[in-house]
């Protein structure tokens, strides 16, 4: 059985969707959410869940080797970012290389790197009049958004979308292929 541990920082839409979907597959389970923010709503999904999940603070991430053990004692097969907000550590990148994936709100390389999250990505395919954008599955290094393309998926936006509607159209690609995308990187 693979084994994934997620990290997430906010609401958990995307960590709830990979729990539910690695719950009907015999070959890997969501074991573990880490996450960064003890008010974040991921934190009551996963509990709802009945997935183990653990908040640490930016000393256990960045300073010491507490959020490394943690996953060393885990074993993962793969981590994967779910709308997890800080830089990765070199630390846990090297103890886990090729290991550590994320999804991002754009078609990488346009629209990443610090601060490009959420709804300000949306905001700023909005306001350059993109006429298309999407999802990017990647590798995690040690730079905002620079890890190799694993998958795009695109979608169009018209003149007319607000940064809401392209946050619609993005939730939908990432709820389909997202899942996917992990059961695939865990046969591979």
């Amino acid at each position: 059985m693979k084994r994934i541990v997620i990290f997430a920082s906010g609401s958990g839409s995307n960590a709830e969707n990979l729990i539910s979907f690695f719950r009907k597959n015999n070959n890997a389970s969501v074991i573990q959410v880490l996450c960064n923010n003890p008010k974040a709503k991921v934190l009551d999904r996963a509990k709802n869940l009945k997935v183990s999940s653990l908040t640490f603070n930016r000393i256990a991430f960045y300073k010491t080797n507490d959020v490394l053990n943690i996953l060393k004692a885990s074993k993962p097969d793969l981590i994967v970012l779910a709308g997890f907000l800080w830089k990765f550590p070199e630390n846990i990148l090297n103890a886990f290389p090729n290991q550590v994936i994320n999804v991002h709100p754009a078609l990488l390389p346009k629209f990443g790197g610090k601060g490009m999250y959420g709804m300000h990505v949306h905001k700023a395919v909005v306001d350059n009049k993109e006429t298309k954008t999407g999802i990017t599955i990647h590798y995690v290094n040690e730079h905002y958004d620079e890890g190799g393309t694993i998958f795009q998926a695109t979608c169009e936006v018209s003149s007319t979308d607000t940064a809401e509607d392209v946050a619609a159209k993005i939730h939908e690609l990432e709820m389909e292929h997202f899942p996917k995308v992990v059961e695939s990187l865990l046969h591979e």
